[in-house]
This record gives structure tokens, C-alpha cells and sequence, in this order.
């Protein structure tokens, strides 16, 4: 060992600060970002960490180094990250009568503006919802545009607000919706909403939820130079900022609901943000229980973001998860679970 190349002297120099920043990046999801801002936004890299450290696994082992063991043990550290990153194997169990879907999808107005260069995409996302026919529907950016055509819902709960173009949120349903609710986010046209579902005896809580979005999509695809790093990276800080207040909102009503609950929709953060480890608490991540593959549900250029989430109460069963990845009819792609409650509750 002591004649070493300047090669593996150069890669274990490298291999140090990579097992020092993810380290830290396993540290952010406590770190509340109002008094880390600025550190907070690294928790979006940790997923390119994760890849790092394992080529580093094999690079070592392939060379038959000691160093294996220290890549090796920064990603057993890491494997509740890894499994919220990616899922090697899916969960299909045999559906039973007590089983219901739910559905959450951003649909981006249905391509109100045009984002999208096609003219169809309230008409497919109709055809796709009549496809999938899930039980419980919840729509984040939902504008009540003429083409859109949910009728197979007896209950609904929409919530919009605007003059000419309203925008909002809406929960469709199979099922009674016996009573209804908002959470406000102050200084933010972003909200979360709630109904409460009676299905056969029992009632349960479904939120529909949109943070504060860090809109980086556009300026990611540029050509980025130091000053526009510098404003991206601390807009990005000030969303994570929002978002904690946002996601503290949303606890707090969570923790006074006594009903059987499912969290969805658009949180803006990533698995390994402090905003998703505070919404989701003691929550099952209906991707981590029953998905596979990456769980995309964000069409970002660069790698595959899962920002939007199926958060469910251990009360209920997690038989199936999709992540409709090749439909794209918005910025975001539908994502849906199957699912059965196993506690009764009155």
C-alpha cells in the first residue's frame, strides 16, 4: 500500500469528499430549512451521490482495495435513501372487493396555455381517466376548462379561484364526500385540500396538496452562467423555505384528524428533503411499499423526479403502486395506488 499510483491517490482523495458531502446530505432531512436555506437545496443531489458512491463501490472492489468497505458502508447508511430512490422489485397483491384506487395527477390546466405543442390533451387525459377509472381522483392545477368531462364522478369537491382563467384544486369521487376543507398557505396561491370520503362504514381524510413550486424547469435548460447559478440556487432555498411553513400547515391539521388518511399530490421536494420527512411522519409511501423502477413523476430533462407523492396511514394495505410515465399530457405524469383499508373505523 504504500506504492501507490497517482491514480488511486487521486481517487481516494475525491472518494473522501464524496463520503463527506453525502454524509451531510444524510444529515439535511433534519435540518429545518429556515435555518439552513442555503444547505437545504443539496438534498436534491443526494440521488447523484447514491450513483457516485456505488461506482466508487465497484471501482474499489474491482481493484481489490481496502476502500470498498468505505464506499460499501456509506451505502448501507443510505439504504432508506436508496429505497426512495429506486425500487428493484413491485407489489402487485390479488385485488379483493374491499379494494379502491386513487389517482393524482398535476394536469398544468390542461395545456391552458399551450405549453405542450398539441391541441388534444384535455381529450386524452379524459380517455386516460375513463381508462383507469380510479375510484378517487385528486387534480392538482386544475382548470375548469369546456373539453374536460369527469361525469363518472358522482361527487366532487372543486376548488378554483381567478377572474377569467380559474386554477385551483379538485377531488373527484365514486364516493360520498360528506364534508370538505382547505388549508391556506399564507402569501402563496398554493394550498392543500381535504374531503372526507364515507366508503362503505368508514369515513377516511384525503388531502390533495401543492407547495411552493422552486419553477426552475426553464432556466435549467439554458446555458447557466455563475450569476444565474447563484439566483437559481437561492430562489431554490427560499421555496424550501415556504415549503417548511407550508408543510407545518399541513401537520398540524393532519395531527387533528382522527380519520384514516392519504396524503397527495404535488409537494415540489424531494424524498430526501426535510418537507417530505415532516409531512410524511409515520406515513407509508405508497411507492416505497408497492412501486418499482424510479417512481418518476416529474418530466425533468436531466434525471428521473419524483416530487409528487401517495402518502397513506398504516391502517391501510398497499396492494399496487403506478407511476404513468410515458403519458405526456402535462409537466407531470399521473401516479396512482391501489389500496385496502384493514382497520375499521366508525
Amino acid at each position: 500500500m504504500k506504492n501507490q499510483t497517482w491514480l488511486t491517490k487521486i481517487m481516494r482523495f475525491f472518494n473522501i469528499i464524496l463520503v463527506v458531502v453525502t454524509i451531510l446530505a444524510y444529515v439535511l432531512p433534519f435540518l429545518a430549512p429556515k435555518l439552513f436555506p442555503l444547505l437545504s437545496v443539496f438534498s436534491l443531489v443526494l440521488p447523484f451521490l447514491l450513483i457516485l458512491n456505488f461506482l466508487f463501490f465497484v471501482y474499489w472492489l474491482l481493484q481489490l482495495k481496502k476502500y470498498t468497505f468505505i464506499s460499501g458502508i456509506v451505502l448501507l447508511l443510505g439504504i432508506t435513501f436508496i429505497n426512495k430512490l429506486y425500487k428493484f422489485s413491485e407489489t402487485n397483491i390479488p385485488p379483493s372487493e374491499n379494494d379502491f384506487v386513487i389517482m393524482s395527477y398535476n394536469v398544468r390546466l390542461f395545456n391552458l396555455y399551450d405549453w405542450l405543442p398539441k391541441k388534444d390533451v384535455p381529450e386524452e387525459i379524459n380517455k386516460f381517466i375513463a381508462q383507469e377509472k380510479p375510484d378517487i381522483l385528486c387534480i392538482q392545477e386544475f382548470s375548469p376548462v369546456d373539453a374536460i368531462n369527469f361525469s363518472q364522478y358522482k361527487y366532487k369537491y372543486i376548488n378554483v379561484e381567478g377572474n377569467k382563467n380559474k386554477y385551483g384544486q379538485a377531488i373527484f369521487s365514486r364516493f360520498k364526500i360528506i364534508d370538505e376543507g382547505e388549508i391556506e398557505f399564507p402569501h402563496s396561491s398554493n394550498k392543500v385540500i381535504y374531503a372526507d370520503i364515507l366508503r362503505q362504514k368508514d369515513t377516511i381524510r384525503v388531502y390533495s396538496m401543492h407547495l411552493q413550486s422552486v419553477k426552475i424547469s426553464t432556466d435549467i435548460n439554458d446555458n447557466i452562467s455563475e450569476e444565474k447559478s447563484k439566483f437559481i440556487f437561492k430562489r431554490i432555498s427560499e421555496a424550501f423555505k415556504e415549503q417548511q411553513l407550508q408543510a407545518e400547515l399541513i401537520k398540524k391539521n393532519v395531527d387533528a384528524c382522527k380519520l384514516p388518511k392519504i396524503i397527495c399530490g404535488d409537494m415540489n421536494n424531494s424524498a430526501f428533503s426535510y418537507v417530505y420527512r415532516l409531512i410524511k411522519n409515520d406515513l407509508k409511501d405508497a411507492f416505497e411499499e408497492a412501486g418499482t423502477g424510479f417512481g418518476k413523476s416529474y418530466n425533468f430533462k436531466y434525471y428521473p423526479a419524483r416530487i409528487d407523492y401517495l402518502l397513506v396511514e398504516k391502517e391501510f394495505e398497499v396492494k399496487q403502486y403506478k407511476s404513468f410515465d410515458t403519458f405526456f399530457n402535462s409537466d407531470h405524469f399521473p401516479l396512482s395506488t391501489r389500496l385496502e383499508l384493514k382497520k375499521k373505523v366508525n
